[in-house]
Formats: C-alpha cells, structure tokens, sequence
C-alpha cells in the first residue's frame, strides 16, 4: 500500500469529483505525490507541519496502473508518484487525523 496526506477539504473535493486530480503543489509538479509506508511519517513531519484539517488515505498501487512510478526524491529514495489523476475505487481506508497532536505523531497513530 502506499500512502497520501491531504486536507479533509481536499478529500471530500474529491469524492464530489468522483476522482482525485492532486492537490495545487501535484499540480505544480505534475505529478500526484504519494509515500511508502516508511516514509509517510516523514513526510508529514516536513510538508505538513502545524497543519490540521488533514487526511490519510491508503491507496491500492495496483490499481493506478501504468501512471505510477517510484522516483527518486528526498535524500536518494524512491517515492511513488502518479501520473494522471487517482481512481476513487484505488482508495481503501481513509483516517481523518486527530488535530490534539503534531500530524507525524497522528499518521503514526493511525498506521497503529
């Protein structure tokens, strides 16, 4: 499974959609930005540091086909990015992450 950190905002943006189309920093980079199950603690410490309102999404990488590739990103590693915009039916658990605790502590948390 791989992962994504987004807004709650975002997230129901997208189940209106039907379809998930990135958020403005995807788009800015053209790709949809997802993190292994290693690296989703970390990149919650970087990227959303201080910020409430957030989801996590567990996403089935089978199902993105083709569009997915694993690049290399922070530090050397592989991070998997879609190309294209993610199917809703990709998602199989959605978490709502607690607000009363830094969000890297909230996605550790939530991975249990």
């Amino acid at each position: 499974m791989i992962y994504k950190l987004l807004t709650t905002a975002e997230w129901r943006a997208a189940e209106a959609a039907g379809v998930y189309e990135g958020s403005d920093f995807d788009r800015g980079d053209g790709f949809i930005h997802f993190s292994a199950a290693d690296q989703v603690v970390e990149t919650a410490a970087r990227v959303f540091a201080g910020q409430t309102g957030l989801t996590m999404l567990t996403v089935d990488p089978d199902v993105l086909g083709a569009g997915l590739r694993w690049e290399v990103s922070r530090g050397g590693a592989l991070f998997p990015h879609l190309y294209g915009p993610m199917p809703l039916h990709a998602v199989v658990a959605v978490v709502l992450l607690r607000d009363d605790i830094p969000v890297d502590e909230a996605v550790a948390a939530a991975l249990g």
